[in-house]
């Protein structure tokens, strides 16, 4: 289960970097004109953060056997593509609907972190 984790954070990582170039170079007018600038910004910063998160989950589960751990893993890997996927679509579709969709994500993130705690913590 690592191993997926692993390549999630991995995939997450470089996704993150290329979107974070693209909206500060060819996206930056349009960004600042629709005055979404700040959301693409957060959905990027959420994402790497994540990344990072599932990568270390992925070195952890070598370490300790937990299904509280595996659990934790999907659970930031569904919120990050939920949060931050939501206020992409935002920031490209112009359609604030979408933010209603971003709460289920950061409850996954922080189910997520919560599970990380409780796996390390029962270990």
């Amino acid at each position: 289960m690592n191993k997926l984790f692993l390549q999630a954070g991995a995939l997450l990582g470089a996704v993150g970097v290329a979107l974070g170039a693209f909206g500060a170079h060819a996206l930056k007018d349009k960004l600042m004109a629709s005055g979404r600038m700040d959301t693409f910004e957060t959905a990027v910063k959420y994402q790497f953060y994540h990344a990072l998160a599932l990568i270390l989950v992925g070195i952890i589960a070598k370490e300790i056997a937990s299904k509280n751990l595996v659990y934790s893993g999907y659970s930031l890997l569904a919120g990050t593509l939920i949060f931050s996927g939501s206020l992409y679509l935002i920031c490209f579709t112009g359609i604030k609907t979408f933010g209603a969709i971003a709460p289920i994500g950061g409850t996954l993130m922080i189910a997520g972190w919560l599970l990380f705690f409780w796996a390390v913590l029962k270990n």
